[in-house]
């Protein structure tokens, strides 16, 4: 009989540690202050800095890109999903007042590819650099017979702290609070599945297809398909926690899986309703071309996708001027969505 190795079954370990070796000065370009010892341990080693805080809290949170790397596979560009998936997890715990500290990746796929490993590590990098968080360690799996050739799948956790007395937990949301929108970079994470089936099935559109009607000017062709389908899900790390910093906010939304209808309530008190008026920012094109092409109904849209709005800031009145202001200060625009009013905890699409 032939002798048999763990490579005749479809797993090469050799190619694994090559991978993880040219990961190294991408992971180690993430560290800071508080990583202790270097890439390959079992497990990452971190020593936190809770000077000045009165009561320290650990946020942690775990989640995945979804669909969304379908249009990474198809377009065959993989440095995107690993910036999506270090800032979702990033606005998850922010939404909680927390500062990210370290975060963990986890790549599973049907056999390695070094290229497409070191282009996922390369983005989880950058986004962990950009977002001052240590990319502590992670596990790259390679099982065939679990996933299709060419298949893989990508997920993270993330840890961070916050100081007790800064917590959003929802308590402080009041009756006549305004609610603020932050705008996204595109569909973020959330709603590919309904967005390929509208581009891909009925419009029969390739990753390279420019969309249609999205065209800047007669003579300059509108973005493809992929490069608007893999907008990066953007960070709101940087303006927004200053301001739970300084005591500003009543709670944070991020508009992820559920859009409005499913996450609001998640922060709203008993005996509070929120109200949004979809008409009071301008829906970017590519929203409005899924709405169109697909019939989809307008509460529908605003259940799948954030439809332009990534993040909603629950605002005292009291606060709303200042709040406008420091967004204004760090190049934040915000636009008033919506309000707090007395209810049963639900949302109101006016």
């Amino acid at each position: 009989m032939k002798p048999l190795s763990y490579r005749d079954s479809g797993v090469d370990i050799d190619a694994k540690m090559s991978a993880v070796a040219r990961a190294r000065d991408a992971i180690r370009s993430t560290f800071t202050k508080g990583v202790v010892g270097d890439v390959g341990g079992f497990g990452g080693l971190f020593r936190p800095d809770f000077g000045g805080m009165e009561d320290p809290l650990l946020v942690a949170s775990a989640d995945g890109v979804g669909t969304k790397l379908r249009v990474a596979i198809l377009a065959g560009r993989h440095d995107t999903v690993g910036q999506d998936i270090v800032n979702h997890c990033v606005n998850d715990i922010l939404v909680q007042g927390a500062r990210p500290l370290f975060f963990l990746d986890y790549i599973a796929l049907a056999r390695m590819d070094e290229e497409l490993v070191g282009q996922v590590v390369g983005g989880i990098a950058t986004a962990c650099r950009q977002n001052g968080c240590a990319l502590l360690g992670g596990e790259t799996a390679e099982m065939p017979g679990m996933y299709a050739e060419g298949d893989y799948d990508l997920a993270g956790t993330i840890v961070g702290v916050v100081d007790r007395p800064k917590l959003l937990t929802g308590e402080r949301v009041a009756d006549g609070d305004l609610l603020f929108g932050l705008a996204s970079s595109g569909l973020h994470t959330n709603g590919y599945s309904l967005a390929r089936k509208v581009l891909f099935e009925r419009l029969g559109l390739g990753p390279q297809d420019p969309l249609p009607g999205l065209a800047t000017a007669p003579d300059l062709p509108g973005p493809t398909v992929a490069e608007a389908l893999l907008a990066v899900h953007r960070s709101y790390l940087g303006p927004v926690l200053p301001l739970v910093e300084r005591g500003l906010l009543s709670a944070l939304s991020h508009i992820t899986g559920g859009g409005f209808p499913d996450n609001l309530p998640r922060v709203l008190p008993e005996g509070l309703d929120a109200t949004i008026d979809p008409s009071a920012w301008t829906w970017p094109p590519l929203f409005r071309l899924l709405a169109k092409e697909g019939a989809i109904a307008r509460d529908e849209m605003l259940r799948v996708f954030n439809c332009g709005i990534g993040m909603v800031l629950f605002v005292p009145a009291a606060h709303a001027d200042e709040v406008k202001a420091l967004l204004r200060e760090a190049g934040e625009a915000c636009t008033e969505i919506g309000r707090v009013s007395r209810g049963s905890r639900k949302v109101h699409l006016a």
